[in-house]
């Protein structure tokens, strides 16, 4: 059976989570305490040297990284609906992989960060502006659409989603963002979703 090595109040943590669920997989969730420095022990630094969660572990395979892990499950369990294989599909959804990593990283992610964890060494101005910059981004592309790519959700979807949603952690007000809003209750109705802290 599939483990997933997480926690709780980690958006990373819960996307690979939320695509299990979607695709109806059975697994297993292994809390790893953030709050008492479990991700450092020597027996978690074993199987991610990185001491860091996510961690996915299907049999010989283990494998870090929320992104990393969305396109593992999709190309293993979901075939070219959660992510497609032609190229220029491929690359629209990469592209929102990337931005997670990025913009939404610098933005929601770390405004999160400084308020809800008192992650203090985050310039939390900056990490506002990019907030306000990829969220108006963000609520122009939905303004056309109903997901961030084609007529479906993909990985793309649930990699944006948690940071986004969770904005409101970070101080952020959702409300000048109508298009988004619509876009984050439409995932929350997928058949299978399940919600984390915050959400």
């Amino acid at each position: 059976m599939i483990k997933l090595y997480g926690h709780e109040m980690s958006g990373n943590s819960y996307k690979p989570r939320l695509l299990l669920e979607l695709l109806n997989i059975e697994y297993e969730w292994v809390k790893v305490d953030l709050m008492k420095g479990e991700q450092k022990l020597p027996e978690y630094l074993a199987l991610n040297p990185l001491g860091q969660v996510p961690l996915l572990v299907d049999g010989d395979t283990k494998l870090a990284d929320a992104q990393a892990i969305l396109v593992y499950l999709a190309r293993q369990h979901g075939g070219d609906r959660w992510l497609p294989l032609d190229a220029l599909p491929l690359a629209q959804v990469v592209r929102w992989l990337s931005t997670t990593a990025g913009e939404i990283r610098q933005g929601p992610e770390h405004s999160r960060l400084y308020y809800l964890f008192g992650a203090t060494s985050i310039n939390i101005e900056r990490a506002h502006q990019q907030a306000e910059n990829i969220l108006t981004q963000l609520d122009r592309h939905l303004s056309t659409r109903n997901w961030l790519e084609f007529d479906r959700p993909t990985i793309a979807d649930i990699a944006v989603f948690p940071y986004v949603a969770l904005a409101n952690d970070g101080k952020i007000d959702l409300a000048p963002y109508p298009s988004v809003l619509a876009w984050i209750d439409r995932i929350k109705q997928l058949p299978g979703y399940i919600p984390m802290a915050g959400l």
